[in-house]
């Protein structure tokens, strides 16, 4: 059963020069529940667009995206904002980690937007990407591969039911970049999430046995004048 359905999805974004540019331009698009796919785009692609558009960060100009039987291009900001925080888990490329915080934290703030606040259960997590002794260190006192294990127990919290992961490895050496995938990939199939994974890494999309070029399903549209 499909989790995610995209049809006629279009979204433009005003070029410097003001001219209107044809960002996303995709007919078709579904992923199951607890599939786990790849996409391959290299950067400028639309790929991170895409995500923000699964994840309802941004609305398209025209098209459906239908979410675990939600229409998400339909909703308020605010529907989508709480459909968000309970079904989707968000690995960012930069991690966006709250400096501030403690990795605890960080997971615990991941939770108020979703399920609820459970300390225990956002300590167990960190325990499970091997961080049960840096609760209370905060990001500038870990590694970067460390810190990619906060964003990766952040946004499995609220047990989503799809995991958004965008060139999640892009910072890290290619050892550590493994380790990572292997990680998201099985807390991904434990939790019965699926995972839509975007990157230009031939190595790492190699690993998935569903992949695509998002170059195959997005034709965009050259840049018109205002």
């Amino acid at each position: 059963m499909a989790l995610l359905e995209i049809n006629a999805l279009e979204k433009h974004f005003r070029t410097p020069e003001g001219n209107l540019q044809n960002v996303l331009n995709i007919d078709s698009f579904s992923l199951d529940a607890e599939e786990q796919m790849a996409l391959k785009g290299q950067s400028g692609s639309g790929k991170t667009t895409f995500l923000h558009l699964i994840a309802g960060i941004i609305s398209p100009d025209s098209g459906t995206i239908q979410l675990d039987g939600h229409p998400l291009h339909a909703l308020s900001e605010s529907h989508r904002d709480r459909l968000r925080a309970s079904t989707i888990g968000y690995i960012f490329q930069t991690f966006n980690l709250l400096q501030g915080f403690t990795c605890l934290e960080n997971v615990c703030l991941g939770m108020m937007f979703g399920s609820g606040l459970d300390k225990k259960k956002a300590a167990a997590l960190l325990g499970e990407v091997g961080l049960g002794n840096y609760l209370q260190h905060r990001p500038s006192q870990l590694s970067v591969g460390q810190q990619q294990r906060v964003a990766i127990a952040r946004a499995l919290a609220n047990q989503p039911k799809l995991v958004l992961a965008d060139e999640p490895t892009g910072n890290l050496d290619p050892e550590l970049a493994q380790d990572a995938m292997q990680l998201i990939r099985r807390l991904c199939d434990e939790s019965g999430a699926a995972l839509l994974l975007v990157s230009h890494d031939t190595e790492l999309l190699g690993q998935f046995e569903h992949c695509r070029d998002l170059k195959d399903i997005n034709i965009p549209q050259k840049e018109t004048e205002a």
